[in-house]
């Protein structure tokens, strides 16, 4: 079953999680030169130089080659005056959110992979950077963006979608006990932490964000196409289970239109043409820069 609707992330986000994979395994940050172990076998250690250099081993070239990308778009940065505001950063972090269902999810999944918000948080300062110093060597016509538009129009329309939130249960009677506990006042959302076996939307109060036709199992699609915002529906069953369901939003059916969507075709070309000049612009950063590695693998 389908709780979220996916968003494409574009590429400046997929560069950050490039940059992350080769910077986290390296892992200089814990090494500290002494010689204390970091696991035995039998008695015999592995010590931490050992972890060093099987790790420079690895990954080490990716890293200081993703290592010097970094201070070059810093130098750069520098150079034109560059820099990234908060509400900038925040609307970086925003296609994050959105990808992953939630600024609680988003950060689940950071924890999960050893990463903190505050570092996305850097990797997005980055990122802002990154396009402002690009967007002097991008052009993007008329005529390019009408043919984007052509080709992708559906894209720029919206479906009919329905914004819900649910509990799921495994058992009829617990679906009514919530039901009834809904209908006598108590918070929805906080029933959906303690009591929804979905933990992915618990977390959230129950929320699955907006979807719509052929995203969910059909009981759960008629019932909450067919509700009311604010409505809590009776106990629904699936092949899940048991769902309450509670609508909290609605978008009605929109078609393709060129103008209202004119700044949303210039950013997505702009991410098309922007990997390429990404990597044009830092090679011929690699030709202006004195770059020496002395990284011993």
């Amino acid at each position: 079953m389908k709780w979220e609707v996916s968003t494409q992330r574009n590429w400046l986000l997929g560069l950050v999680v490039v940059l992350l994979a080769a910077l986290i395994p390296l892992g200089i940050s814990f090494y500290k030169g002494n010689s204390q172990a970091v696991a035995t076998v039998d008695g015999h250690g592995i010590e931490k130089e050992e972890l060093y250099q099987f790790m420079v081993r690895q990954n080490g070239q990716q890293a200081v080659d993703a290592l010097v990308a970094q201070k070059i778009v810093e130098l750069e940065a520098g150079k034109h005056n560059v820099g990234a505001a908060e509400e900038e950063i925040q609307a970086e972090l925003q296609h994050y959110y959105d990808y992953y269902g939630g600024e609680e999810a988003f950060i689940q999944t950071l924890t999960a992979s050893g990463y903190t918000l505050e570092q996305a948080r850097q990797d997005m300062t980055y990122d802002v950077m990154i396009k402002k110093l690009l967007k002097p060597r991008i052009d993007i016509s008329e005529e390019e963006m009408q043919t984007y538009f052509a080709e992708n129009q559906s894209d720029f329309s919206q479906e009919e979608q329905v914004q819900a939130s649910h509990i799921l249960v495994a058992t009829e009677e617990k679906a009514r006990e919530i039901q009834q506990r809904v209908a006598g006042g108590e918070d929805f959302a906080q029933l959906a932490r303690e009591n929804s076996t979905d933990t992915a939307s618990a977390a959230n109060g129950g929320d699955l964000g907006f979807f719509g036709r052929g995203e969910m199992v059909e009981q759960f699609e008629e019932t909450g196409f067919n509700m009311q915002i604010g409505q809590v529906s009776d106990p629904v069953e699936t092949e899940y289970g048991y769902h309450i369901i509670k609508v909290t939003g609605r978008k009605e059916a929109q078609t393709a239109d060129f103008e209202q969507n004119r700044e949303k075709i210039r950013e997505a070309l702009f991410e098309q043409k922007s990997q390429a000049e990404f990597e044009a612009w830092m090679e011929e950063m690699h030709q202006q820069y004195e770059i020496k590695s002395f990284l011993d693998v």
